[in-house]
């Protein structure tokens, strides 16, 4: 099935940004939104300068406006007529370890990370519902499948939380016209990551971007991104000792 209206949340930068140019590519029309609106702006400008065919429509959104994302989604949904694909991408990486002082910042992430990405489920399930049809999207990560330190801890946590939350969603419309994916990626550059050291098997932004958008149109439940190697790493995460994963991170 073509997806032919999408929703990206946290399209201004980043892999939201990427999958934008992506779709446009392949001739969908987009509706997106971000904190930064001029930045979107120019993002319309060059989407439609790669594809005039298709429809962009943009919007300024803070997702942990929890009222705001319920009008955007319902805006964009009178606007573009349906929504056929809603990809739930607006996240950050704030945090370092717990009790060494920085709960501000892992409580932002955690907020933005899951409970705003709730909220966006839950507007945009409730539009699927309503048109029993539509594709719900979700971006984890491959920290999703264990826990790990220091920075990473509450990110891993969120992203946790979202796996979980998709599959929960997916069997509650199991056997109706809603799908519901869960995408893993693993680690792609992007501005959230780029003071990070030492990243294991990173790959640039156009690279996952790409990888990441074939996956969502496969709309498998849950997918690893790119397949290799993070398909085989998953596994190999689920059983590492502790010690190792200390380690790693």
């Amino acid at each position: 099935m073509t997806r032919k209206n999408i929703l990206i949340t946290g399209a201004s930068s980043g892999l939201g940004k990427g999958m934008a140019i992506e779709f446009a590519k392949q001739g969908r029309n987009l509706a997106l939104c971000a904190r930064r609106l001029e930045s979107l702006e120019v993002l319309k400008q060059e989407l439609l300068e790669l594809n005039p065919n298709i429809k962009v429509l943009i919007k300024r959104l803070d997702v942990n406006d929890h009222d705001a994302v319920f009008s955007v989604f319902d805006e964009f949904k009178a606007e573009m007529g349906q929504l056929d694909r809603v990809i739930i991408n607006a996240g950050m990486g704030k945090g370092a370890s717990i009790g060494t002082g920085y709960f501000q910042a892992n409580k932002q992430t955690a907020e933005t990370n899951f409970i705003a990405a709730l909220a966006q489920a839950e507007s945009a399930m409730q539009i699927f519902r309503s048109q029993n049809s539509g594709h719900l999207v979700t971006i984890s990560s491959i920290s999703a499948i264990r826990g790990f330190r220091r920075a990473m801890t509450v990110y891993a946590a969120t992203k946790a939380a979202i796996t979980s939350l998709s599959e929960g969603i997916r069997i509650d419309v199991m056997e109706t016209p809603i799908k519901v994916s869960c995408i893993h990626p693993g680690f792609i550059s992007t501005e959230l990551n780029e003071k990070v050291k030492a990243v294991p098997f990173i790959i640039d932004s156009e690279t996952g971007c790409k990888a990441l958008v074939k996956a969502i149109n496969k709309e498998k439940a849950n997918s690893f991104v790119p397949w290799w190697p993070w398909s085989i790493v998953q596994l190999f995460l689920r059983i590492a000792p502790a010690k190792m994963l200390k380690k790693m991170s």
